[in-house]
Formats: C-alpha cells, structure tokens, sequence
C-alpha cells in the first residue's frame, strides 16, 4: 500500500513541537476510514483485508480546492489552537515516523464502530485545524515566492545565450587551431622538450659524480684532510637535496649521511691521538673540520674524556708491561686485573724503571694538553687580530658565536687542567702506594723522591697545584722509610764507633763537604738560605719552566738516570800530604832556630787556626808559636776519621731527603741531631768522663755541656742492659728510639804515657767533633729554610745547646792528658824536703823547681813526636799547655801549703822558685798570661798580711781550699799572729767552709 504525501510548509505548535504537517492528519484519517469501511464489511480485522481495497479507496491527500474550502470555513482563532494543541507529541517527531503504522497499533483487539467514528472525527478536526494553519501561511509566503520564480527564469535566459556564445567561441578556435596554433607550438613544445632533456643530462651528470664522490672521501681520510672531506661531503649532501625528486637520490643522500658520521668517528679518532704526541698541523686540520660540523664545543668535550682516558690507558699499559715481564709468562690474567691491584704485582727490581716510564708516559700527555693551550691562545690572538682589522660589522652574528665558542674552549681548558693533574696525581698516588719502599736501597728511594719532586714540579708548572695527594702519599711512604733507615744508620754509627780507632782520615787542604756526591743537590742553589717559594717574583719569572724548556723535545724525567753518572771529586791526600816535599818537611827536625832561615820560620805559623788574629809578630813569637802549633808544615787539611766522613756523608743524605720533601723536613733535621748528639756523646764518654778530675771545681765542663750530655743521655742512649719483660709496652717502643752507649775499641790504647795517653787519639776525635760541628754551623742557613715556623724554635736550641758546645769538649778531653803528662806527685815530694824556716836571703832556686821544667820540657818533646802522627791545632796546644801550667800552679800552692815552718826568707825563696819557674816556662810556650800566676803569688804574699788584712784577704779569696788556708794562718802563727788571731781566722774559715759542706 503506497499513500503519496505532498510537503507542506512545518507547523509549530505551541507547545514547541516542530515538523507536523497536513499530510499527517490526511493519511491518519485516511487509516480511520479504511478501518471503518473493514468493519463494515464484517472483517476480523484491519490487516487480513487491507490488501482487497480498490486503488480509488487508498489514501488520499486534499488538493487546492480541499485546502481553499477548509480556509473559507469561518474559524475561531482560539479554539483552532486549542485543536493544535490537543494533537499528540508523536506527531511532531521526524520525517521518519510512520504514522501509519502508529494508528493501525494503537487499535484495539476488539473493534468498535463507534468509538472508531468518535475518533475518525477527532482526527478530522485536528486535520482542519492543521490545514487551516497551514494554508494561512502558505497565503502569507505567496510574493516571496512568485519574485523567485522570475528570478530563475531570468537566470534560464542568461545560460541559453552563454551557450550560444561558447558554441561560437568554439568553432572560431577550431578554425585558428587549423590555420595557425597547431604547427607554432608544435616547435614551442619541442624546443621546451629539448631543454628539459639538457637540464636532465646535466642533472644525471651530477648524479653520476655524487654517485662517485665515496671514492675521493676515502681517499681523503686516508690522506687525513678531515677539513676537505668534510667540505666536500656537505657540498655532496647539498647537490643531492636539490635532486631529491629523483628516486636514486634518497638512497645516495642516505649513503652520505653515513659517510658523514664515518668522517666523524674517524674525526674523534684522529683528536684521541692529540692525548699522546701533540702535531700542530694534524691539531689544525681537526679543529677545522670540527668547526665545519659546528661542533667546536662537542669537539673541546671529547678531547677531555680522551685526556682522562689517555690517563687511564697510559698507566695501566706501563705497569701492565712490567708486571708481564717480571712475571715471565703470556698469561692474560694480568689484564683483568683492576690498576689498583696491578700495582701490587710490581716488584722492588723493576719498581724505579717502571715509576719513571709512568712519569714520562704522563709527561707526554700533559705536554699534549700544555700545547693544546698554546695552540688555542695562538689561534684565538690571530683571530682577534684578523676581527679587528676586519671591522665592518657585516658578520656580527657569525663574529659573536666565534666570540662565545672561543670563550668555552678557554674555560673548558682552563678547567680541564686541574682534572687532568688530579687523575695524573691518583694513579701516580696508587702506584706508590702499591709497594713497601721501607726495604729500598737509600739512592733508590731518594731517586723516587727526585722523581716524585720533579712531577710535583711539574704539576705546579701546569697547574699551579701543591700536590697535596702526592705529597701526603710520599709523606708516608717516607716517613715509613725514614723511621727504619735512621734506625738502621744510629745502629752502624754506632758500630763504627766501637770499632774506630780514631786514626787520622787524609783528606786534601782544599776539601768541603760539598764536593761529597751527597750535597751536590745544593750547588743547584745559589741562594741556600732562600727556599724556591721564598725567591722574588723576579728571579722566578725569568726562570724557564719545564713545559718551556721540553716543549720541543726531551723528557725532564730523563734526567734523572744521569744523575748517579757523576763521580764524587777526589778529597783524600796523600798520607794527608798536598805534596811529597811538604811531607819531607813535615819530618825535618828543627831544634836550633839558629839554623833556620827567618823565611822558614814564617812557615811554622799556623796563622788560619788562631783564635784571634796576631796584630804584630815578634822573633820571640814566632819561636814560642812553632812549639805550640803543631802542625809540622803540614797543611791545614781538617782533622777527621772515616766515622766523622760518614755521618757527614749520612747528613747530605738526609739533607737530600729533606730537601725534596720538604713536608718531613722537622723529622729529618731531628734525626740529624740525633746523629751530632751520639757522635758527641761517644767521644765524651771514651775520652772526656773521668770522675776524679769532674769533681777539681775547674769547671771543666760548663753547665751547658752538663745539660746537653744528660739531654742526650736520657732521651737517646739506651743504659739498660736487657729489656724487662714485665715493662710496659710504651717503654719497649721508647727503647725502640733510643741506642745502646757505644763502647772504645780494644785497639785504642789511652793509659801510654809515650804517646801522652793517647793524645792522638783524642786531637783526633774532639777536633773531628769540632770539624762536625762547623759543617752543621755551614748547613743551618740551609736547615732553617726548610724547616717549618712553629718548629725553628727547636733548631735555635739544637745549634746553641748542643752544636756550639763542640769545642767546650776539649777541655775535660785534655784536662785527662794534662793531668797524666806530669808527674806532679813527684813534685810535691821534692818541696815537702825543701827547707822553708831558712834564715838568710837565698840566690839559687831548689831542685824541684828544675825537674818540674824537665817535666815540661819532657812534655813539649812528646808532643812534638805526637805532632808527627796528628796536627795538632793553635787551640789545641794551647788548652793543654794552659792545663799543665795550671796544674803546675796548682801543686805549687798545694807544696807551699804543706810547709810546716816557714820564715820570711822562705817566703823569699819561694818567689824565687816560682820566678825562675815562669821564666823558664815562657821559653817554652808563648802563652801570655801565664795561666793562674797570681793564683801563686797572691798565696805566697798573703804570709805578709796583717791581722786584719788577712781576715779581709781570706774573706775575698775563697779560691783557695780550706786546707790551704789554715796551713797559711798556721805558718804565720809566731811571726806577726798571735794565738788569738789564729782563732780568729779559723773561725772565718770555717764559716767560708760551711756552706760547701
């Protein structure tokens, strides 16, 4: 069933619904109809017989005449809408509800006529309603519509004369397309076709070279033009985007891109070599092609990983090498280990050989990176140079990015050269760390230390860095060392000792302790006193530093195997001799000055080892000083054992130590005290220690001296015999310190009174202590530049409490000799038979005075024989000299105060003894004055005093011993002293002696 809808304008209904129209309501009463007419003709239902109707009874829509009749009807307005609004929603929905389909489900199962009928006119009033309204509007558009329809018909006329026009335009064409046109752009096309074809060509030659360019880039890398294969790949890669609408173009554009990052990698290659051996134009050629990439930046940040890899590979290589060869086998575990671990494996042979392979090898790589810099601060004044002569202002922008990439590359390398120190300083750290140097041969760690010195030398040249790793590292190793050595040298020190026999070491007249290999480090340094941190700004700045000196060439660390190549000069003479006639001279025997030339006798005159210069030199001085210098004519070479030789050798060692490692410089000068220390202690103990003379009170021994030997003794010699296993640990490890009291050799003979008891021996052993002492003296502007400020304190005390009391020794050494030289017993004996109570003025003196200057004379003839083995110096005649006459002095006093009687004669006589004694005596010696003369001659005029002269006398002269001083109240008792006086003075004595009791 077909129902055919015309379309009408949509209806709103009031209450909002949209697209109802007539039809709607035409087709719904339609339906109704139909199913009245079913139930008329007794159908069961509507759908059974739906399909029997005629056509005629289909559905209808009402025409014109339907709609003008339904207009025509008189409505009202308000009830018409009352109509519209009762109209169900469902009608105002889409065009795709079926209304149809809607009215034939809403019937019930059970039809009934009526209400069919009752609702067919229902429908039909809604229907009216509808078209009513909708005619209403169709009136109301009516004008609009007839003007639109004028409009297309005039439209229609314009497109038919359009028509005619083109069908016109047409066939003119056609005929010039015959006439003209077809043949004119026939050639036009072909010669268009020609130029595409020679554009073509030219282009498939192009492509034809692009397809050969691989070929010359290879060639160029291998020729190592980075620069030009780059300039050419990127010339290749923009010919090849201008054909890039060719399909074999994308396939060589790719081919391009991967030779440009092959060109790369062979680029980064080529900067790594820079690490290890630095070549301006190979520099020069990749930084060009860097900068052709734009990369200048990426390029400054791979050299650093390089450096730092180069590092890294370097070492490890060096040491891999020699751990490989001391082990003797292929065997690759070596080369997993970590460089930490490698290091242990190095052994104490191929330790030296391998550090200074591991400086050089460090070396290049840092000079690679010194002349890297150079190469930029060079490269960057000639671009400055070239912008400033160029200032037009056309490149400004390219001109500032130059500007800032400069400026990166100089901070990255300014700080890239505390990176690179700090990576050479840990794995040079590692590596002395890695082995135990405390076993080392003493040339063999000072040649470590100079290594180490100079790369820290070097470091500071190349960065201005300390080395704080390295020289805490060295600081250990040698403080580890220097505890061990030092105990090992005190021990041999010692041995010597004992086994010296303090004979003479024959050294030349011109000796200095820096011709000794071991203070050669010192003429290096023209200013010992000022440090190189001390030097002016000046002096440094004119120096040439490593990097300047081997930037062309050379290694700084290759040095140092030459320097034990230099031979230590000659220093010994010959029998201690300068030359043959002087040690004929020196024999030559001189008793008479009258068969010696006034020349000659010059020569005997030991000028240099005055203690003060002579302002004039009479005949009678110059016969007095050939007996108390002995020196023979020898030369006045220094006096010195082996043992002396060898602590002054042990000193430039430590001096070495020390000046390369300035950091234990307190602990090497402590141990060098402690080396002067025992060297004076021993020749004390084996010649100066003798209890009976110490306690005379001629103050022999200064305080000074006393306090330094108990110094020495309580903080360095050991006086126990064994250790007490019950003591504490802290007291074993403070006996490890300390060393035992060294013991004279057998061999050294001190009780002969033909070689005055061993006088040789002991000019040999104070005067060498006294030589040791000087050469400290030379060394301490040397110490005192090295040592640190907070502990100068403890040099200053070392140089005025223990080395300046050198020459002190001499005294109590030589007191021992002077004291054995003369039999001063004898003398004693001879004046107790001496008569004293005598009555008349004597003119001769008596015996004892005679063979008291015999002894003398005795004296003076062995030291001339003892003269003949061993110079013996101005300062040291004269001490014993000074000693015997003393002595001599002394026992006059002592003899005159055993007189039991004595008269005024005698006291007259005993004047004359002692005059003929000094008489005599200045003829032998040229002492002046005569030691303790007045010690004498006070005594012997004190006989004379009066009462209370005396009393005063005694009160001001407490030099005296007590003995003496009542022997002289005794003797002059009877003469001019009463009993009472004599108690008088007793008394005053006795309270003089009490407070020494």
């Amino acid at each position: 069933m077909h129902a055919k809808l015309t379309y009408v304008q949509p209806l709103v209904t009031p209450k909002g619904n949209t697209n109802l129209s007539a039809g709607y309501y035409y087709a719904t009463v339609n339906v109704l109809t139909l199913t009245i007419k079913i139930l008329l003709k007794g159908l069961r239902s509507p759908q059974e017989s739906v399909h029997d109707l005629s056509p005629i009874e289909s559905f209808r829509i009402p025409s014109k005449e339907d709609l003008r009749e339904l207009r025509e009807e008189p409505t009202d307005p308000q009830a018409q809408q009352e109509i519209i609004n009762s109209i169900e929603e469902v009608y105002f929905s889409n065009d795709s509800f079926d209304i149809v389909k809607y009215e034939l489900e809403r019937l019930p199962p059970v039809l009934s006529l009526q209400e069919l009928e009752e609702y067919r006119d229902k429908l039909k009033q809604q229907q009216a309603a509808v078209s009513k309204k909708v005619a209403d509007l169709i009136l109301e558009k009516q004008p609009a519509y007839v003007q639109e329809l004028e409009r297309v018909t005039s439209l229609q006329t314009g497109l038919q004369l359009a028509a005619v026009i083109c069908t016109n335009g047409r066939r003119h064409l056609n005929i010039a397309k015959e006439g003209f046109t077809q043949t004119s752009l026939g050639l036009l096309a072909n010669q268009r076709k020609r130029q595409l074809l020679i554009g073509l060509l030219k282009s498939l030659r192009t492509i034809k070279t692009l397809q050969r360019t691989d070929v010359r880039l290879s060639e160029m890398l291998e020729e190592e033009d980075y620069p030009g294969a780059i300039q050419l790949c990127l010339e290749c890669q923009k010919a090849a985007s201008t054909f890039k609408h060719y399909s074999c173009i994308s396939e060589l554009n790719s081919k391009l891109q991967d030779t440009l990052e092959q060109i790369e990698e062979q680029l980064d290659v080529a900067l790594s070599k820079i690490c290890k051996n630095f070549d301006i134009s190979h520099y020069t050629k990749v930084q060009q092609a860097y900068r052709l990439l734009g990369k200048t930046q990426t390029a400054m940040d791979q050299l650093h990983m390089h450096f730092t890899q180069a590092i890294h590979n370097t070492v490890f290589q060096v040491v891999l090498g020699y751990v490989e060869l001391c082990a003797g086998n292929t065997d690759t575990k070596f080369q997993k280990l970590q460089y930490k671990d490698l290091c242990t494996h190095i052994t104490s042979d191929s330790y030296i050989p391998c550090l200074a392979d591991l400086c050089k090898a460090l070396w290049e790589v840092m000079l690679s990176y010194y002349r890297t810099m150079q190469w930029h601060e060079n490269h960057d004044q000639d671009e400055a140079a070239a912008v400033s002569s160029v200032s037009d202002g056309s490149n400004v922008i390219g001109t500032e990015e130059n500007s800032f990439d400069r400026s990166y590359v100089k901070k990255k390398l300014e700080h890239g050269l505390s990176r690179i120190w700090q990576d050479v300083q840990l794995k040079v750290k590692t590596y002395l760390l890695g082995t135990d140097l405390s076993n080392f041969k003493y040339d063999d760690f000072i040649f470590v230390l100079d290594v180490i010195s100079r790369l820290m030398q070097v470091g500071e040249e190349f960065c201005g860095s300390k080395s704080e790793v390295l020289q805490e590292s060295i600081r250990k190793q040698s403080v580890n060392y220097f505890k061990t050595y030092h105990r090992t040298r005190l021990e041999e020190l010692r041995m010597f000792l004992e086994n010296e026999t303090w004979e003479l070491c024959p050294v030349k007249s011109s000796f200095s302790i820096l011709q000794l290999h071991e203070f050669k480090f010192m003429e290096q340094s023209r200013s010992p006193s000022v440090s190189p941190s001390k030097q002016p700004a000046s002096a440094i700045s004119t120096t040439v530093t490593l990097f300047e000196q081997y930037c062309n060439g050379g290694n700084p660390f290759e040095i140092q195997a030459d320097s034990k190549d230099d031979e230590t000069e000659d220093v010994l003479a010959s029998n201690g001799y300068e030359s043959d006639e002087q040690e004929k001279s020196a024999y030559q025997e001189y008793d008479s000055d009258s068969d010696v030339p006034e020349e000659l006798k010059r020569d005997y005159v030991d000028e240099q080892t005055g203690d003060a210069p002579v302002k004039s030199i009479s005949r009678e001085t110059l016969r007095s000083r050939k007996r108390s210098d002995y020196n023979l004519n020898k030369v006045n070479a220094p006096i010195l054992t082996n043992t002396t030789l060898n602590v002054i050798r042990l000193v430039g060692k430590y001096m070495q130590m020390m000046n390369i490692l300035k950091p234990i410089a307190f602990d090497v000068i402590h141990f060098m005290s402690q080396l002067f220390d025992y060297y004076l202690y021993a020749v004390y103990t084996f010649f100066g220690r003798n209890d009976t003379f110490e306690s005379t009170g001629l103050g022999l021994s200064s305080s000074r001296l006393r306090t330094t030997l108990n110094r020495i003794q309580e903080s360095l010699i050991d006086l126990e015999v064994s250790a007490d296993p019950t003591g504490t640990l802290t007291a074993a490890e403070e006996r490890k310190e300390k060393v035992p009291s060294p013991h004279l050799s057998h061999l050294v003979v001190l009780t002969s009174g033909n070689s005055l008891y061993g006088l040789a021996e002991r000019v040999v052993a104070t005067e060498s202590l006294v030589f040791l002492a000087e050469q400290f003296e030379f060394l301490q502007p040397h110490l005192d530049a090295v040592m640190p400020a907070a502990k100068k304190p403890f040099l200053q005390q070392f140089y005025s409490q223990t080395v300046s009391t050198a020459s002190e020794l001499r005294k109590p050494v030589y007191w021992i000799v002077a004291a054995k030289a003369i039999d001063y017993e004898q003398m004693l004996l001879l004046m107790a038979n001496v008569k004293w109570d005598v009555k008349e003025i004597m003119s001769q003196h008596n015996v004892y005075v005679d063979a008291l200057l015999k002894e003398f004379e005795e004296f003076n003839r062995r030291l001339n024989e003892v003269s003949k083995r061993v110079r013996i110096p101005l300062p040291v005649s004269n001490i014993l000299w000074e000693h015997c006459i003393r002595l001599a002095n002394r026992t006059l006093v002592e003899g005159y105060a055993n007189v039991k009687k004595c008269s005024n004669e005698g006291r007259a006589l005993m004047q004359l003894d002692f005059q003929q004694f000094l008489m005599k005596l200045e003829k032998l010696t040229d002492i002046r004055p005569i030691p303790d003369k007045e010690f004498v001659e006070t005594y012997i005029k004190a006989y004379y005093l009066t009462e209370n002269d005396m009393e005063r006398w005694i009160k001001e002269h407490r030099e005296y011993s007590t003995k003496q001083l009542i022997n002289l109240v005794n003797v002059c008792l009877g003469s001019h002293i009463n009993k009472k006086t004599r108690q008088k003075l007793l008394a005053a004595i006795d309270d003089i002696d009490r407070p020494k009791r």
